[in-house]
């Protein structure tokens, strides 16, 4: 819309001035509207963030929820540096003694002195061509075949592009000034079963002792890991296994084997349950139930200091939520003995409506009967317990057609988007009304100034 101006003052009338005042009488309903506006978005900002709260209680609730997540162990060794220990849910409560007489270890093999190579581009190929063959325990014959130029190093290429279970390197066990090259040949994997076997070697190496000085030299043997269970008084198990890392001795248990026990010495494992873990995942829905509690407190709720009520005052949808979730935790779970509800374990609710919790009460219950406080929690085929109620809680709440929480974000959304198509028509009303004032003002001014101007006119003819 082009400028209109007015002529100045004149007439005595600022006509702009007045048209600005009117104007701002005519914002009030929308001032008015973009509060409610503000309020309502408000509104929504902390209706969704009660949804992040609620999915936080909801987590921690899925923590204590399964059976698996109170069938947790804790496994334990009296000395990590023989072996480490891990256990899993199928891991059941019990001590062991331990003793590491060997461990596994990988094949490793190399040429003989006097077949070593003094250059690594030396051609260790005596004809157009020649062949190595080796296999790993039964496993198939491999082969690689040399061109008439072939090299030690690219023997070794050949060899570890197989991917044939064996990886070669070379070392120099001579001197830095008489190198005496040799190829070492390593198997990727422990255990006696994965012995290395040359069975034919074309080369100038010999591995094979075709010509009655060559053949191999044993760096290192293959063999299994060997530990023994029992007290050394009693019966003991031995048992071998190909690799270090021993997951099928004690169900549900891993043994990471690192050292060879001295003499009869042995380690304890002791596995028993992880009660700890349980306690601090009690204690985190606790914390998660009490945050959704404060947050609903702190803006739902009339504030006499400063005579405002929450922003969240009056919604029903935050009333429903809180004794929602209060019955899922604090209501009782019928069927159960001796535990039928979580103030029984050490749970308790605070004049403010959050939960305190009894640490030492809850000790007493994990230590004296577990599998009760473990029923209070767990979902069951016949009846759901407390953290399998909240996590059904949370989805009715939250539920995104039906839930009250979304569904009065959903209507809060429409609402808003009304309100904001209404704030748009009223203000182009606006616009066209201070448009049209402006219009009859200047040309109001300019009668005035005509008007003013005969007025001056007459003045000088009179006098």
């Amino acid at each position: 819309m082009a400028t209109v101006s007015f002529g100045g003052l004149g007439n005595g009338i600022d006509f702009g001035q007045v048209v600005t005042e009117l104007v701002k009488i005519q914002r009030l309903p929308i001032d008015r509207l973009n509060e409610k506006k503000t309020a309502l978005q408000s509104k929504l900002t902390d209706l969704g963030s009660l949804g992040t709260k609620l999915l936080a209680v909801q987590g921690a609730a899925d923590a204590l929820r399964l059976a698996s997540s109170f069938d947790r162990t804790s496994a334990t060794v009296s000395d990590e540096d023989v072996l480490s220990v891990s256990s899993s849910s199928t891991a059941v409560q019990g001590s062991y003694r331990v003793q590491v007489t060997q461990l596994a270890t990988a094949h490793q093999l190399t040429n003989k002195a006097a077949k070593a190579v003094a250059s690594l581009t030396a051609d260790i190929v005596a004809g157009t061509s020649a062949a190595v063959s080796f296999r790993v325990g039964t496993g198939a014959e491999q082969t690689v075949t040399l061109g008439e130029t072939g090299t030690l190093e690219d023997l070794r290429a050949a060899i570890n592009d197989l991917g044939a279970g064996v990886t070669a390197s070379i070392v120099n066990s001579g001197t830095e000034q008489a190198p005496a090259y040799r190829l070492v040949l390593t198997g990727t994997s422990t255990g006696a079963a994965n012995t290395i076997s040359i069975t034919a070697d074309g080369t100038a190496l010999d591995l094979a002792n075709t010509s009655g000085t060559g053949g191999a030299d044993t760096l290192q043997t293959a063999q299994d890991a060997v530990l023994v269970i029992g007290n050394p008084a009693q019966t003991q198990l031995t048992i071998q296994r190909s690799g270090n890392t021993v997951t099928d001795v004690i169900p549900g248990v891993t043994l990471n084997l690192k050292k060879v026990t001295a003499g009869s010495d042995s380690v304890n494992v002791s596995v028993s349950l992880d009660t700890a873990t349980v306690k601090d995942n009690i204690k985190k829905l606790v914390t998660a139930y009490n945050d959704v509690v404060k947050f609903i407190h702190e803006r739902a709720t009339f504030d006499p200091t400063t005579s405002k009520a929450g922003i969240l005052t009056g919604e029903s949808a935050v009333r429903t939520t809180l004794s929602t979730l209060r019955q899922a935790i604090s209501g009782e779970v019928p069927g159960l003995s001796p535990y039928t509800s979580v103030g029984q374990v050490g749970f308790k609710t605070e004049r403010d409506g959050t939960l305190a919790l009894d640490e030492a009460k809850l000790d007493h219950a994990l230590s004296t009967d577990y599998a009760a406080a473990r029923a209070l929690f767990i979902r069951q085929a016949s009846v759901a317990g407390v953290a399998q109620r909240v996590t059904e809680a949370v989805d009715r709440l939250d539920e995104l057609e039906t839930g009250v929480v979304s569904s009065r974000k959903n209507s809060l959304t429409q609402e808003i988007e009304k309100m904001a198509d209404s704030i748009q028509r009223k203000e182009d009303e606006l616009a066209a009304y201070e448009a049209r004032l402006r219009l009859q003002y200047a040309g109001l001014d300019r009668l005035l100034r005509q008007l003013q101007s005969q007025a001056d006119f007459l003045r000088t003819r009179i006098s």
